[in-house]
């Protein structure tokens, strides 16, 4: 168990590592998760987001939207929390969003949830249950300059 989530832990550190074309990447193995987990694990990063962004009145959150049941929950949590978040690319003038991804991915059962902005990364492992998800790990935390 301490090796899994010493492995989980590194995953997440260096999953801010990856990048395309000097972008953010949001895709990896995607595994479905889906009702209750999806709201449960999206609920608790975007709170965990939320602390670390800023106020959610002046911050406009720009993510893409893959049609999975997860980011419609995180893209749900994040408005619950305040913030303005755009999934169409639309962006006003004066308008710098903060640029989200976001990846689920699955290992030994357990499931990985990262969210990633430019200057951000967090992770955390959850076990999903038929009545939502727990977290399985600490919440990591990557900053970037």
């Amino acid at each position: 168990m301490r090796m899994f989530l010493l492995l989980i832990i590194a995953a997440a550190l260096l999953s801010g590592c990856q990048t395309a074309d000097g972008g953010l990447t949001s895709d990896s193995r995607p595994v479905p998760v889906t009702g209750p987990a999806a709201s449960a694990v999206a609920g608790d990063m975007a709170s965990r987001l939320a602390e670390q962004i800023g106020p959610a009145g002046t911050t406009t959150i720009k993510m893409e939207k893959d049609g999975s049941e997860f980011a419609a929950a995180l893209e749900a949590a994040l408005k619950g929390w305040g913030y303005t978040v755009v999934t169409d690319g639309k962006v006003g003038k004066d308008t710098k969003p903060v640029e989200l991804a976001y990846s689920i991915d699955g290992n030994d059962g357990q499931v990985l949830a990262r969210l990633s902005t430019p200057s951000l990364a967090l992770g955390r492992a959850y076990t999903a249950t038929a009545a939502g998800a727990v977290p399985a790990s600490p919440l990591s935390i990557m900053q970037r300059n």
